[in-house]
Parts: C-alpha cells; structure tokens; sequence
C-alpha cells in the first residue's frame, strides 16, 4: 500500500470513530455498520451480548446484525450455538482474534457450519470482545470471503468495535429513560397514531381538544429524541412502547 493509500486509510478510519458518537438510534449504528464492513471490505457484521451458558439461540442474543436472516434461522434451528468454538473462545479471553472456516474441526458440526456460512461467503474475518459501562459482555465480528486483517486494521476494527457498542448501550439506556417518563396520555397518543388515527380523530376517541392531542404528541416525539410524530411512532413501536 502507497503512502497515499495509507494516509486515505487513516482520514477514513479517523472520520469512523468522530462519527459514533453522534449515532442516535440503532438504526443509525446499523447504517454505520455497514460502512465500516464495506470500508474492510467485508460482507457483514454482528454485535451480539455474550449469550449465557444456557442460551439456545444466537438470535435472541443479538443486537443488532445484517446477517442474511436465512443463515441465523438456520445456525439457530441447527443449535450450534452450544457448541461453537467461537462462543468458547470468547468465554475464555478478551482479546481479538480473527477465525477461517478452513481451520474448523472436521466433525458434522464443523462441516455444517462451513456450509451454512460458505453459503453467504462469510467464510472469514474476526471478533473483538467488548464490554459497556455496566461490565456487560458483548462481543463484534465482522466477516467475508477476503483476505484476513492485517494488524493495523485489527487495532481499528477493536476501537472501532470497542465505541459501538458502548454507543448502542447508551442508546438502549436512553430509550429505557424516555419509556419511563412518557405519561399515559402520550403513550395513548401515539397508540392511535399508530393505528392511522388523526389528531381529530384522536381527540374525539380520547375526549380531548385537537390542541391537546397534537402537545401530547409533540412531548412524545421530543422525549423520545425524534423529530415528528412518525418517527416517535416508529421508535416507540422498536423499543416495544406500543404496538
């Protein structure tokens, strides 16, 4: 790689970390995610918590992730979780590490997963242990069919991945603040709204003025860190407010 390369490398690289934390939601994190992938050349990534011995099912570990959805239903129906030798590297150490599916044992599991995972061309790339502000442990991977990282881009990927997801952390605690301080009335609100209702008609439902509905909604939208009544809606409907 050039000098030049090298130095467009960094200014990206410089530009990814600024970026995080001014993400506002998981929808932004899931965007910039996908960025980063494509910067690394990648197919896609996972953010996961560190799934509990008992776990079943990847999915439901998951944060957030732009794996296909057939090669999750299928990892999970498979149950090859429990025996996942990433899994178990990850429970012992805290240090990055990078996985090629040529490695993997020999046995039925290890033929399967190369198979599932050879399907989407996620045959190699890398995972970084991380934690967030709690201690809770949680886990980043990005993959593809290319050449494995190279130290620099590894130390990247670990910052990177190490900012992310103690951003979705605080995002997660924000909404969990903002579900507690919407009243009822606002919550009523943007429950018929959801379900196609006007500001009339709302009002008419709940015995109120058109004015009061459209302030109801108004603080909904700003205690939710939204800007309009559908993207309260939508981010009330994500974090399971309403439904």
């Amino acid at each position: 790689m050039s000098d030049s390369e090298k130095t467009e490398e960094a200014r990206a690289f410089d530009g990814n970390v600024e970026e995080i934390a001014g993400l506002k939601t998981q929808f932004d994190v899931i965007r910039f995610m996908k960025r980063v992938a494509e910067h690394y050349r990648c197919r896609a990534f996972i953010v996961l918590n560190l799934p509990p011995a008992t776990s079943l099912e990847l999915s439901s570990n998951t944060v957030i992730t732009n794996w296909p959805v057939e090669l999750m239903s299928h990892f999970d129906r498979e149950g090859l979780l429990q025996t996942s030798p990433v899994l178990r590297k990850l429970r012992k150490s805290t240090l990055p590490f990078t996985f090629d599916l040529e490695t993997i044992a020999t046995d039925w599991r290890g033929q399967m997963s190369r198979s599932i995972f050879g399907r989407f061309g996620l045959v190699r790339g890398a995972y970084f242990p991380v934690h967030d502000m709690s201690g809770a442990r949680g886990a980043v991977s990005f993959a593809g069919d290319g050449p494995l990282f190279s130290r620099q881009q590894m130390m990247e990927m670990m910052y990177v991945s190490i900012h992310v997801f103690e951003r979705l952390a605080e995002i997660r605690d924000l909404d969990v603040r903002a579900t507690d301080t919407l009243t009822d009335r606002e919550i009523d609100c943007l429950n018929w709204t959801a379900a196609g209702k006007t500001s009339a008609e709302i009002a008419d439902i709940l015995g109120l003025s058109e004015h009061t509905v459209n302030h109801y909604l108004n603080r909904a939208a700003k205690k939710l860190d939204t800007v309009n009544r559908t993207q309260a809606v939508a981010k009330a409907l994500r974090i399971g407010l309403i439904k």
